[in-house]
């Protein structure tokens, strides 16, 4: 490619890199994922010119490569296909030369759902390492599930009692009384102007899905008293269908507005409060943990060492009998196939087909497709296109077998490895997951993401050195070290299990000392 169209990579300075030409071997400027490709990834910012010698040969790179993306390691022909991870990702647009940068410019996406393979493989976890914690400190409810924290949360029925639940929130202070983590409110712009069906369906599993989370010890609900979405639907149900835990509704027609409605749930959270202070953290087995997975902000780095640290970790939890959900269905668009092949049964890889067909319709209705997925940001890290993004995904899932797919929201029920439909939208995502009863999400960014959420500890992974250093107040922990050289994705792996045990006992993590707390149901269906 003309490198006059190529922008300079620039150093800390500002300056442009030194033409002089300089020679490395290419395990020390990029990552080469498998023998099979033919395409490796830059470690660092590369300059034009430079020389890399690679087996019995050596060539000298024909563009700029900035740190992240990739580089042709042998001439590549128009229609051929492009490998990363041993996987296709593309195919190459025109002649790629040896040496080229190969991007967006140069790689046309290609993808078959057609030809999936079900259940013919069924691979075991690791062998739990004796040395590593197999117990955690957690929240025992009255349905037996465990909670990492104990959290009174005001739950909105609509966006008309939104305003309200905050009220009733700032007013009850920041209470960490005894045992008690906050009283959290969880409003919303959802709940009216619906249309009733799947839509309103999906909205009222995803509001009892944060009822029912084991974080959450208490309830009060405030509803308007005249939205799709009603307090009765939750007031009137079985104790049961509730997670048997105390829960308060108020209307706030009935009660007599906005400060008659604050002044009583204030009341009512009070008396909550010295209720769930007698809770207690009791030791329970480590099959307790339920992990949301999710990614945002991905770079090229991200299937290199977060994601797959973070899958080796999945792993561990998976064989001390844990739980793990792997969400974000367009991000597994491209490597569905991967996952299919160890479904426990024909039946889970089919309805794992289905959910990608049927999210592909739903996209295609607004003209869009699901390499739209993408974002400027992904890009700019070095991911081409959805395969390549998807590909470094669902490493996050682990190499264990898929057990159950879901629908957003749905509440899990198999110990294992368990996909839920859900956007690539990280609030919206991480929304479902929460309801779908997750009690610690662990989130992956190479880009840098800030998010948080309000009943649930979300342990933020960095994929490179520099973004964990850059925001270091947001960020856990430092895959980035994997890039560097200075560990293993094995060892990473097992520092992230050992922190998602310290968070579920209780230690805090960067989103919760900030205050994050973005919480967005998925409106499927039009504004009425």
């Amino acid at each position: 490619m003309n490198e006059k169209v190529i922008p300079p990579i620039l150093g800390p300075s500002g300056a442009a890199p030194s033409e002089r030409r300089e020679r490395y071997s290419l395990a020390d400027v990029s990552i080469l994922l498998s023998p099979e490709d033919n395409v490796a990834v830059a470690r660092r910012d590369l300059a034009h010119g430079v020389e890399i010698a690679c087996a019995d040969r050596t060539f000298s790179l024909l563009d700029s490569i900035p740190a992240g993306h990739k580089l042709a390691l042998r001439e590549i022909e128009a229609g051929s296909p492009i490998c990363k991870y041993s996987q296709i990702i593309g195919k190459a647009s025109r002649l790629v030369r040896t040496g080229e940068w190969v991007h967006t410019h140069n790689v046309d996406p290609i993808h078959d759902l057609e030809q999936p393979e079900f259940a013919v493989t069924h691979p075991h976890p690791p062998e739990l390492p004796v040395d590593l914690p197999k117990t955690f400190l957690g929240y025992r409810r009255p349905d037996g599930r465990v909670g990492t924290r104990n959290y009174i949360a005001v739950v909105a029925t609509s966006n008309c009692a939104s305003h309200v639940c905050q009220l009733i929130a700032e007013r009850c202070g920041d209470v960490h009384s005894g045992n008690v983590d906050g009283i959290i409110a969880l409003p919303h712009q959802e709940g009216c102007g619906h249309h009733e069906g799947p839509d309103t369906v999906q909205l009222e599993r995803t509001i009892r899905g944060m009822i029912l989370n084991p974080n959450v010890a208490a309830v009060v609900m405030v509803g308007l008293g005249c939205e799709i979405n009603a307090l009765s639907i939750y007031a009137n149900s079985k104790p049961e269908r509730l997670g048997m835990k105390p829960f308060i509704g108020l209307e706030i027609q009935r009660v007599g507005g906005t400060s008659k409605t604050v002044a009583e749930g204030v009341r009512r959270v009070q008396e909550m409060v010295e209720v769930v202070k007698s809770c207690r953290r009791t030791e329970e087995p480590a099959e307790k943990i339920l992990v949301g997975l999710n990614c945002g902000g991905s770079d090229a780095f991200s299937g290199i060492s977060a994601n797959p640290a973070l899958g080796y970790a999945s792993d561990l939890l998976v064989a001390a009998g844990g739980s793990v959900i792997l969400a974000e269905t367009p991000e597994i668009y491209g490597a569905e196939l991967l996952l299919t092949r160890r479904a426990a049964d024909v039946e889970t890889g089919k309805r794992l087909i289905q959910f990608i067909k049927r999210y592909q319709e739903y996209v295609a209705r607004f003209g869009a497709t699901l390499d739209s997925n993408p974002a400027p940001g992904n890009k700019s890290g070095g991911i081409t296109n959805i395969v390549e993004k998807s590909l470094g995904a669902v490493m996050k899932g682990g190499s264990t077998v898929l057990r159950d797919v879901i629908d957003y929201a749905g509440q899990i029920t198999q110990k294992g490895l368990t996909v839920m439909d859900t956007p690539g939208y990280d609030p919206v995502s991480i929304t479902g997951i929460a309801a779908g009863g997750c009690n610690i999400i662990a989130f992956t960014t190479g880009r840098g993401s800030a998010i948080g959420f309000p009943i649930v500890p979300v342990l933020k992974i960095a994929t490179n050195t520099r973004i964990f250093q850059t925001m270091n107040d947001n960020m856990d922990i430092n895959a980035g070290e994997i890039i560097d050289g200075a560990c293993t994705v094995q060892q990473k792996g097992i520092e992230i299990y050992r922190q998602i045990v310290r968070v579920a006992s209780g230690e805090r993590t960067k989103s919760e000392l900030l205050g994050h707390k973005e919480f967005a149901p998925w409106r499927i269906g039009p504004v009425m």
